[in-house]
């Protein structure tokens, strides 16, 4: 990017006092609106479908002229100032708590600082296709913290003072800033440096992160087909926390929330990856290669997102659902796990999938639409009404690819199709629309898909995995979760022990519990006269099927007794092997290493 001698919009952003939670921040525009400035905030952060209302954390607005004259400014929607009409130069002044340790805000105390532009800098209406600077001043009190970020930087001669620039104010948005005494590791793949920047306090095995997310990010440039990926230079910013989890994709970084337990450390040996490491590195493979898909390969809706509302799309189950099927499928591509690791974690989102009776009330398509009010607003019924597209989207993928192997001869697969999206698509900065994977992925085989279609994408149906994985080469088993692998008495219901009782979280739809009118948020006391204990499941379980039990609970403050008849449990624990027949074991192995 050319260098800016000076921006439209030029913004400050410091950190005076880190232990109050506040950045300050200060517009500068160069030439504003004459008949009255307008500025607003984003609602929501792209890769986040939920309006967020960020500008409930914006404090006290000011404008004035370089000459000091005040200016009046109006607040004219939840996220929206408006200042008055002045000709000349104008700097806004405001304050942004930041208090939200998440991937999606701000976050600032003694020990760092981070934050998305998307809930720290105003718009400037009319000027948010203009170039801008950004200028962001450490701490007086903390001059040696560092700043990553993939911004394109400016030269600077002050201490303490960091200055970028940006194209235009939606590239300023997906370019998150940390900013602390971090740890940072770095590694180059295909030409092209990347950075690991760890906040918090661990004790990680960086080389070895390092060792493991090199051969990650080699695969997944692989798999696109090109010499070099679609950026300069990449950034992985981790935040380790004692409990967390989560990620959000940028156009050239992501954010990472993580326990710390989930690095590895240097006392662990090389060749065994624990499940929580195992994990994360699913985590930083699926943001990674969100960077083709989603970011550059994109929903028509999202070409040009309007940052005030929700951007409704049927597409999730591709963008989320497809990411998810690749992250861990790209761990056994890159041989940092085996192919039977990767057949455990697929037979753990099917697991996953079974367990969610939503499936049998929401299409794919439709749980992509509502994620706005459904998804990311989930209650005590959300797994009675709701299917993922995050889980059901990757199995769906999974069917795609297996059905274009078997239809084929292994010649064609979803890789064919990702790497037409991406050409075509990617590429050329065009969005996809709802039937574009569709007709992609028909185009290269004869037999009609129409069925396969209506039964994966717009109704309630069971996926065809089993069979399609079965004809893989792969041995798929369903057992019931417990030792002996056979059906038990179940109350369906989910919870915890808590003060008085057992706190139902959850009541399985058709289940004993809800047959019985007991609901969610209820606290179970006694069954068959006797105090309910933490082995709850094991005490039912002990019953026969079809037994009546007993139950007092509590509702509220009102006690209540109902008779509950116990049904069984479901075989919905999802087991895959690779066949011991070596023809089938070399049908699996093409496709899980894309041989």
């Amino acid at each position: 990017m050319e260098f800016i001698m000076r921006a439209a919009c030029h913004y400050t952003v410091s950190a005076l006092h880190p232990s109050h939670h506040f950045f300050q921040v200060r517009l500068t525009i160069l030439q504003p609106n004459p008949l009255g400035q307008k500025l607003w905030l984003p609602n929501w952060i792209l890769g986040s479908y939920m309006i967020r209302d960020f500008s409930r954390h914006i404090i006290s607005v000011s404008a004035k002229t370089t000459e000091g004259l005040l200016l009046s400014v109006k607040k004219i929607a939840k996220n929206q100032w408006s200042v008055s009409p002045y000709e000349g130069e104008i700097m806004i002044s405001y304050e942004v708590y930041a208090w939200d340790l998440s991937v999606r805000g701000a976050h600032l105390d003694q020990t760092h600082g981070y934050f998305n532009g998307s809930c720290l800098l105003l718009a400037v209406e009319g000027q948010e296709d203009k170039a801008s600077t950004i200028e962001i001043h450490l701490p007086e009190q903390h001059q040696t913290w560092r700043i990553a970020t993939t911004l394109d930087t400016l030269p600077s001669s002050q201490t303490g003072v960091y200055r970028y620039q940006a194209a235009n104010y939606v590239t300023l948005l997906d370019h998150p800033v940390e900013m602390g005494e971090f740890a940072e590791v770095a590694f180059t793949t295909h030409n092209t440096p990347h950075r690991v920047v760890v906040t918090g306090k661990h004790r990680a095995d960086l080389n070895r992160l390092s060792r493991d997310l090199t051969r990650i990010c080699a695969a997944a440039i692989d798999f696109w087909g090109d010499d070099t990926p679609p950026f300069a230079h990449y950034l992985f910013q981790v935040m380790a926390v004692g409990n967390g989890y989560g990620g959000l994709e940028h156009r050239s970084s992501t954010s990472l929330l993580c326990s710390r337990e989930d690095l590895p450390l240097t006392t662990e040996p090389e060749h065994k990856l624990g499940e929580k490491y195992k994990a994360f590195l699913g985590l930083c493979s699926h943001e990674y290669f969100h960077s083709w898909l989603v970011k550059r390969i994109q929903p028509n809706v999202l070409v040009n997102p309007d940052l005030h509302q929700e951007n409704y799309t049927e597409l999730l189950w591709v963008f989320e659902g497809f990411t998810s099927y690749y992250d861990d499928l790209l761990l056994a591509r890159a041989s940092v796990i085996s192919t039977q690791d990767y057949l455990d974690l697929l037979a753990q989102a099917i697991t996953r999938h079974l367990r969610t009776l939503g499936r049998f009330q929401q299409t794919v398509t439709d749980s992509s639409f509502d994620a706005w009010t459904k998804y990311y607003k989930q209650d005590e019924n959300t797994p009675n009404s709701v299917v993922s597209y995050y889980i059901k989207g990757s199995l769906v993928a999974l069917c795609i690819d297996l059905k274009l192997r078997q239809l084929s001869d292994n010649t064609m697969s979803l890789d064919t199709v990702m790497r037409q999206l991406w050409r075509d698509y990617g590429k050329t900065g065009l969005g996809i629309h709802n039937d574009t994977v569709q007709n992609i992925t028909q185009s290269l085989v004869s037999e009609d898909l129409s069925e396969f279609w209506q039964q994966c994408l717009y109704s309630t149906q069971e996926l065809p995995f089993t069979e399609l994985l079965s004809a893989q080469g792969v041995v798929v088993n369903y057992k019931y979760d417990n030792a002996k692998n056979q059906p038990l008495a179940s109350l369906g219901i989910r919870g915890q022990m808590a003060e008085g009782g057992f706190q139902i979280q959850n009541v399985w739809r058709g289940g004993a519990a809800e047959c019985a009118g007991i609901s969610a948020g209820d606290v179970l006391m006694a069954i068959d006269g006797l105090k309910v204990s933490a082995q709850l499941e094991k005490t039912v379980a002990s019953y026969a099927i079809g037994d009546t039990l007993n139950v007092h609970l509590f509702r509220r403050d009102e006690l209540m007794q109902c008779q509950v008849v116990l049904q069984s449990s479901v075989a919905d624990f999802c087991s895959l092997q690779l066949s011991t027949e070596s023809n089938s074991r070399h049908r699996a192995e093409r496709w899980i290493l894309a041989q």
